[in-house]
């Protein structure tokens, strides 16, 4: 059984858990937006894109966060899903994701956006 991220309880007072493309999606925000070190078990885990907003906008930072985040995708996830393209894009405080994949199991094709602000 998958949880559902952020955990919550469902209807009938149970674990909720999400279906396969829901849980996917959650595992791929939880990678994006963990920072290394933030796990005790995991400390490698995680992009620590939240850093990317207070970093001074050019081209090269851009390139550079998407080839850790394309990265930390396949090292973190590359049993469940295969990385198509990942745009990032920091505009004042919001940092906005998308990340284009084939879910490995099924074949389909997903567009997945994520969006924080600090």
């Amino acid at each position: 059984m998958d949880i559902a991220y952020p955990f919550r309880i469902d209807s009938r007072g149970r674990t909720a858990s999400p279906d396969a493309k829901q849980h996917i999606r959650d595992l791929i925000e939880q990678v994006l937006f963990t920072m290394p070190g933030e796990r005790v078990n995991r400390p490698d885990f995680g992009c620590g894109l939240m850093q990317m907003v207070f970093a001074p906008n050019s081209s090269e930072l851009a390139s550079a966060t998407q080839f850790l985040v394309q990265g930390q995708l396949q090292q973190w996830l590359g049993e469940l899903i295969q990385v198509e393209a990942v745009k990032v894009e920091c505009m004042q405080s919001t940092l906005n994701v998308t990340v284009s994949y084939n879910i490995r199991r099924t074949l389909q094709q997903q567009l997945a956006q994520f969006s924080r602000e600090v």
